[in-house]
């Protein structure tokens, strides 16, 4: 399977926030915080996993490692909103990410 994406996860958002545009809630700058927090809620969820289980359960049983793979997919969707609320490129997370990073290996 080829890597997956920033651009293609933004294209698939923009395709469900499309098609759900009359239930859910407009993609906005304003909404952006409500997506923030429906991803912290998503986040936990994901920590349940690893501490119900133990991270080593998680990795191990497929049952586990499924249930945490998609918990992760909705981290993903809801980041992947927060991105499209406030207009942010893949391109623009792209750069920040490596000045970041460059920041970082000099860091310690």
């Amino acid at each position: 399977m080829e890597d997956f994406s920033i651009n293609e996860m933004l294209g698939m958002q923009k395709t469900l926030q499309e098609k759900y545009k009359d239930i859910w809630e407009p993609i906005s700058p304003e909404v952006g915080k409500n997506k923030l927090l429906w991803m912290i809620g998503e986040i936990g969820e994901v920590i349940d996993i690893v501490k119900k289980h133990s991270g080593e359960k998680a990795c191990e049983n497929p049952e586990l490692r499924k249930q945490l793979t998609e918990e992760m997919a909705d981290v993903l969707m809801y980041y992947n909103d927060v991105l499209l609320c406030y207009g942010i490129t893949a391109e623009e997370l792209k750069q920040s990410y490596a000045e970041k990073f460059e920041r970082n290996m000099k860091r310690w």
